[in-house]
């Protein structure tokens, strides 16, 4: 049962509703990472790295929530529940306890360039179906390349 009907062709939502799941899985479980290891992050960089991490969050978060609104708009229910995400999630777990900051640094080059990876798949699969939704995940992975390429240069 759809309460809210696509003008997208059956197949069209079909691609692009799993494009936007697994966006939102990867965003919810990247703000989940940056912030554990935000919380746990030790060393002498720690509050540069401590606030270069809440920068992530936000950013996940927004975007979350942009996607998720988009899939609502399309008469897709998202699913951001936590069982959902921990299934589905392509991003490495982070190990438990203090995280050194230069590791912390390293987990989320890890987890960002996981996550641009699939976003730039979504990018090409919504191309011809969706552009409206492709422009989410253009605008979404130019801002996750930004914290990738600042992260790096944190180790650099």
């Amino acid at each position: 049962m759809y309460v809210v009907k696509s003008p997208l062709a059956d197949a069209d939502l079909k691609v692009v509703s799993e494009a936007l799941q697994g966006a939102l899985v990867d965003l919810v479980d990247l703000s989940l990472v940056a912030k554990q290891v935000h919380w746990n992050v030790i060393g002498q960089r720690f509050r540069t790295v401590h606030l270069q991490l809440d920068d992530v969050v936000d950013t996940a978060r927004k975007h979350s929530d942009t996607v998720a609104e988009r899939a609502s708009t399309l008469g897709v229910s998202p699913d951001g529940r936590a069982v959902t995400v921990a299934k589905s999630t392509g991003i490495d777990q982070v190990a438990e306890g203090w995280i050194k900051d230069t590791d912390a640094v390293d987990t989320l080059v890890k987890a960002l360039g996981a996550v641009i990876t699939r976003m730039r798949e979504r990018v090409l699969s919504t191309a011809d179906p969706d552009p409206v939704t492709q422009d989410i995940f253009i605008q979404l992975t130019a801002d996750l390349e930004k914290h990738h390429w600042m992260f790096q240069a944190e180790n650099g």
